[in-house]
């Protein structure tokens, strides 16, 4: 099953397909608030936001516009607040071949005039539906032992922590059924 093609509303926070026009929104988001660790993994010659992320950046995007079923298996949502974009949300197949049932990760970054506020909370809860809706018994995630924001927000919405972000991620493990 894979996710509706269309804005998903919850309160004043809405997960918006990325379409081109939404792609240059969030890019600029990336840009101008937020830290490119945040958003990409390290890539390029040079630190801080550089022509290799941005592309990265992109290419992800495009490919996830396919959604679950499709080759990249997994979806991506800008995530809007009263009408602005604030960052990204996603879900993703874990492995190699995509399974109904089975768990589905996810991750979110938002630039940083649009942290604290429970945006992170309200796109997390709809992401959450979405997954239920596409057949997950399990929602899953990933952060570090820095990132207590994240782990709280992860805890908030019931998620069971592992690891000790030194050796191994902060993972979380969110049950749906």
């Amino acid at each position: 099953m894979s996710p509706s093609d269309h804005a998903l509303p919850a309160g004043r926070v809405q997960l918006l397909d990325v379409t081109a026009g939404i792609l240059e929104k969030l890019i600029d988001v990336a840009l101008s608030d937020a830290a490119p660790d945040d958003v990409t993994p390290p890539l390029g010659e040079t630190d801080g936001w550089n022509a290799e992320r941005i592309g990265w950046f992109r290419d992800y995007h495009r490919a996830a516009a396919a959604g679950l079923d499709g080759p990249a298996a997994q979806k991506t949502w800008a995530i809007s607040c009263d009408g602005q974009i604030a960052g990204s949300i996603r879900l993703r197949r874990p492995g190699a071949a995509p399974s109904e049932g089975g768990p589905l990760e996810t991750g979110l970054w938002l630039g940083r005039s649009f942290r604290g506020q429970g945006i992170g909370r309200e796109a997390l809860t709809l992401v959450r539906a979405v997954a239920l809706r596409a057949g997950a018994s399990m929602l899953q995630a990933e952060t570090t032992a820095e990132n207590a924001a994240a782990q709280v927000l992860l805890r908030s919405a019931g998620a069971e922590l592992a690891g000790d972000g030194v050796s191994s991620p902060v993972t979380a493990r969110i049950s749906l059924r």
